[in-house]
């Protein structure tokens, strides 16, 4: 039997893997949520901003994802179809978790904070700062940068995925850089942002196959 490993060794495209694990080969999930990782991760943390809520919001992305496969029709690239699944997912979680903070804010007045779940996330001082200034860019700003500064899509990825013209994906993207310009000054290192390191990778890898496997 093949496994993930050898299906990156065959070089093979993200669409012959979802017709390898539509027809049983399931162990072959994997090797498709070790590609996405990092991109999935950074996408789902310019919405939410909370490592953890953001694996949460993965493992439940890649899950609906793979329950989907067999309707995926190749409209689009599967990078582009399963970060769709995964901003929706995030979008969705961060209106649920915006209703809840309004109810706890009336209840308790005044004392409720909102804690920066990015404080602390790094040891390196200029990540941290980075991270930050990041994190308050206006959302319809932050998600384009991050899709195509730090994950690196292109323009034509990212028009699909947020369902946005070239020009505005283009508008935003200067908008959000402008705006990191006059906050950092000379520190201009995207590519360094929300690391998903192997441990993080394996237990969102790990809970996925475990449900799959399950179900």
């Amino acid at each position: 039997m093949s496994t993930a490993k050898d299906t990156f060794n065959l070089k093979m495209s993200d669409e012959e893997i979802v017709e390898r694990v539509v027809k049983g080969e399931q162990h072959l999930y994997e090797s498709l949520m070790r590609k996405y990782n990092l991109r999935m991760y950074r996408i789902s943390m310019s919405i939410i901003n909370d490592n953890k809520e953001a694996e949460d919001i993965m493992q439940t992305a890649y899950i609906n994802a793979y329950q989907q496969l067999a309707n995926f029709q190749g409209r689009s690239s599967f990078g582009t179809w399963l970060t769709r699944i995964l901003i929706y997912e995030s979008l969705l979680h961060k209106k649920r978790k915006q209703k809840l903070q309004k109810v706890l804010m009336e209840k308790q007045g005044n004392d409720y904070h909102n804690d920066t779940p990015l404080k602390g996330l790094m040891n390196k001082e200029l990540k941290v700062l980075l991270e930050n200034a990041v994190a308050q860019l206006p959302e319809k700003y932050r998600l384009v940068f991050v899709m195509r500064e730090i994950q690196e899509m292109s323009t034509n990825e990212t028009m699909d995925a947020l369902n946005l013209g070239e020009s505005n994906v283009k508008i935003r993207l200067s908008r959000a850089k402008e705006m990191l310009r006059k906050e950092l000054h000379s520190y201009w290192q995207p590519k360094q942002l929300f690391e998903f390191n192997l441990i993080r990778c394996d237990v969102v890898v790990d809970f996925v196959m475990r449900n799959i496997s399950a179900g």
